[in-house]
């Protein structure tokens, strides 16, 4: 059996840290230039050096990515960021751009360069072609079937790595060389300022009929013809394995702590259970797939890897994310008196019962004591603003514990 990895999508230091804590392998993420989010946070150079010395700390690899489609003007500014980089000592560059991967290659001899799936990346040929000019991996487009994986497999050097989306959003442009943006909003997807036209509803105009708009209906589900449901592999962890894969990728670094906390638990346990005892992860299925459930999605489906996916695999009739946990915040401190600091994200109050998420997989359910803030002040309830605040919950979490509460 390969070794397989789990690597997770950080959109800032703090969620980098909680998906090492949390069981990731490796992280991916995005400084202030050359990646697919623009609008994501993103990292600082000292963020980065940061980040990656953390990392490394726990064992956990770092992977940035400079996955744009370049035009002229970006060249020499890649070469002056790729300079800059180097001095952090990432494990890995993810690069679709021949001219940007040319560069780094000048820039970074030493640093390995992970092909991204932005680059169409359907076939062995391809993967072939990539790893006789040095790349290490390549990540498969999103349409591929795991049969097609296989077969790539079979195909490609031993050594040579492939990486595939195990969980996530997926886009109308399957590889994610997405026009729709471009043409409707002026923003280009293939230079991260992505505006996720796919989620919009769109209705039909007759042009001798002008001011008349008619919903356009893909079927009786709605008019949301381009809006993919999420994909969510952790029931098929045997098939991904069976096909080759080495890299089990995470799509999301816009997304929140509790998203990064909760996917990363659960397909962790499922990689390590399925390692340890094929009969243990069977019997640990359910768990896998209620704790995934926790976080925000929109539906799932299993894309492309068992064949053509139909309509009601794909398209549904709204845009709106299933949210049937809240995030309220991270513990990040344990005081002596037995409080914790949390970064607040939303808003809870004394007397309610919440859960605590932790690493290990325990999910701990307390009570809320009291709330204050940070010159000790009581507080009934903790409002929507973003703040630090002290909790008592009669228990003691540790750091980098999740608080959440159940909506459903």
């Amino acid at each position: 059996m390969r070794n397989i990895e789990l690597l997770i999508p950080a959109g800032s230091l703090d969620i980098l840290k909680t998906a090492v804590v949390y069981g990731a392998d490796a992280i991916y993420l995005g400084g202030e230039a050359f990646g697919l989010r623009a609008k994501a946070k993103n990292f600082t150079g000292g963020e980065i050096r940061e980040g990656i010395s953390f990392a490394h700390a726990h064992g956990v690899r770092v992977y940035i990515t400079a996955n744009i489609l370049a035009h002229n003007d970006d060249l020499k500014e890649a070469e002056a960021y790729f300079h800059e980089l180097k001095g952090y000592g990432p494990d890995a560059l993810i690069i679709s751009d021949p001219g940007i991967f040319s560069v780094a290659k000048q820039v970074m001899p030493e640093t390995d360069i992970h092909i991204s799936t932005q680059a169409n990346n359907t076939n062995y040929g391809t993967y072939r072609f990539w790893h006789g000019l040095g790349a290490k991996r390549v990540v498969s487009a999103r349409e591929l079937s795991l049969e097609e994986i296989h077969e790539i497999r079979r195909h490609i050097p031993d050594e040579m790595e492939i990486e595939s989306f195990v969980h996530g959003a997926m886009c109308i442009s399957y590889s994610g060389r997405c026009l729709l943006s471009s043409f409707l909003a002026g923003r280009d997807a293939n230079r991260g300022a992505c505006t996720h036209p796919c989620r919009w509803s769109y209705q039909l105009m007759e042009e001798s009929r002008p001011g008349e708009y008619m919903p356009v209906f893909e079927n009786e589900r709605g008019t949301f013809i381009f809006n993919s449901k999420d994909l969510c592999m952790i029931g098929h962890i045997p098939e991904m394995i069976e096909a080759g894969i080495d890299s089990f990728k995470v799509e999301g670094r816009m997304k929140t702590a509790l998203y990064v906390a909760v996917v990363t638990r659960a397909y962790r346990r499922a990689i390590d259970d399925y390692r340890r005892d094929p009969a243990l992860y069977r019997a640990n299925l359910q768990w896998y797939q209620e704790e995934i459930g926790k976080c925000t999605n929109r539906q799932f489906t299993t894309g492309f890897y068992f064949g053509r996916p139909d309509e009601r695999a794909q398209i549904y009739g709204s845009s709106t994310y299933q949210k049937n946990y809240t995030y309220l915040g991270t513990v990040e401190k344990v005081t002596e008196d037995g409080r914790v600091r949390i970064g607040q994200k939303n808003k809870f109050s004394v007397g309610e019962e919440i859960e605590v998420m932790k690493p290990n997989g325990q999910n701990l359910f307390v009570q809320v004591k009291g709330i204050t803030d940070e010159e000790g002040t009581p507080m009934e309830s903790a409002p929507h603003a973003s703040q630090t605040l002290y909790v008592d919950l009669g228990a003691v979490p540790e750091p980098f514990d999740i608080l959440r509460r159940d909506e459903r």
